[in-house]
């Protein structure tokens, strides 16, 4: 299979200080995988630097066999990224339809993707709320609205940045089973990054574990269930 995305040594971070450090993935077409570890190892600094909101200080970044290193965020999602960071960042002035019609100026229909009466019919809801404002909706409306506007791209790998982050459980499981659909059903290749263990193993295929910055091992995800693993890499 075709590697979407491969990481060389990335070392990026804030000002000068490094907070990954000699970052090697490999992500192959048409995978989830998720990227877990405690609070504050440098999850959402990889996954901004993957999407191109910080530059690596070094190593080598590469989509679809392309070096993306020096492309800024623009540039990597016309190139293919589609990106949802924690918090959401809807429009929220904007209806649903508006963001979502916007979604279509991210990306430039590089990968699977779908368009926007596909999107209703994987989002009802949205289909429902299509006039409301975004900033009305709530948390896991918000989330799967975001979802929705990074799909109307059609990016070639999407990155998920903690989706369970605020939502309701009763709402978590469900964005799971969307997330295992969408690669199922569209083909989307996707890297989640996310606390909730309940969440990766329904819905992962290979697990990355970082600490202190760095990806120290790869596990199934079924593993992340047994209580001394926990302990020594996820607990807070």
């Amino acid at each position: 299979m075709t590697a979407i995305l491969r990481l060389e040594n990335v070392t990026s971070g804030y000002q000068g200080v490094p907070i990954n450090r000699n970052v090697k993935l490999e992500v192959t077409e048409g995978q989830v995988v998720a990227i877990v570890g405690r609070n504050g190892v440098g999850k959402s600094t990889l996954a901004r630097t993957i999407a191109g909101q910080l530059r690596p200080s070094t190593g080598e970044i590469f989509l679809a066999g392309k070096d993306v290193t020096f492309l800024d965020a623009r540039r990597r999602a016309l190139a293919g990224i589609g990106y949802v960071p924690q918090g959401r960042e809807v429009f929220a002035r904007l209806t649903v339809e508006e963001n979502l019609s916007l979604g279509t100026s991210i990306g430039v229909q590089a990968g699977p993707g779908i368009p926007m009466p596909d999107v209703y019919e994987l989002f009802p809801i949205l289909r429902e709320r299509r006039w409301q404002k975004g900033g009305t909706l709530s948390g896991g409306q918000q989330q799967m609205l975001a979802i929705a506007r990074v799909l109307m791209g059609k990016p070639k790998l999407l990155i998920l940045d903690e989706p369970s982050d605020g939502i309701q459980p009763s709402i978590i499981q469900g964005i799971a089973e969307l997330i295992a659909r969408l690669n199922r059903e569209v083909g989307i290749t996707t890297i989640l990054i996310e606390q909730n263990i309940e969440m990766v193993v329904s819905c992962a295929d290979r697990c990355a574990v970082m600490e202190k910055g760095s990806l120290v091992a790869e596990v199934p995800p079924s593993r992340l269930e047994s209580p001394e693993f926990a302990q020594r890499y996820l607990a807070i």
